[in-house]
């Protein structure tokens, strides 16, 4: 049986790495094998920051992909926690009543489901807000050198 609240706290800690996936769907799946990739590229955008500072125009792109992916993790954490314990069981259990207890909504689901969307959503816009301050401060240079 799939729990709900294990599917929602893999979502949202081990998401990016595709363990939710792993978990509800099998080693086999595809996504959760590819979910790893736009992870490794934003974590290589930060190690570019960091080697060769903030005017690295590749880690503008790189860096936010990280970040969508995590903000993308955190919605399923939300998803998964918000469905309804027939939702849940229907489509993951569908061996088991539709009321059995791994749909069931507790405590533990519902913090995944908070935390998911406080620090989801901080990253989806931070991410947002690191490329486009760096796209724009890149427009502002090249605007003055073009004045000079």
């Amino acid at each position: 049986m799939k729990n709900k609240t294990i599917a929602a706290w893999l979502a949202f800690l081990g998401g990016p790495f595709g363990l939710h996936r792993f978990y509800l769907f099998g080693l086999w799946d595809t996504l959760g094998w590819l979910l790893p990739i736009p992870t490794a590229l934003g974590f290589y955008g930060i190690e570019r920051v960091q080697a060769y500072g903030l005017d690295d125009m590749l880690s503008w792109w790189l860096i936010p992909i990280a970040g969508f992916t995590f903000a993308a993790c955190a919605l399923n954490a939300i998803v998964y926690g918000l469905m309804t314990p027939e939702a849940w069981n229907a489509r993951f259990n569908a061996t088991e009543n539709n009321d059995a207890p791994a749909g069931q909504t507790n405590w533990l689901t519902i913090g995944a489901v908070a935390l998911a969307l406080l620090i989801g959503t901080t990253v989806l816009m931070s991410s947002i807000v690191f490329s486009f301050q760096r796209y724009f401060e890149y427009q502002i240079e090249e605007a003055r050198k073009l004045s000079e």
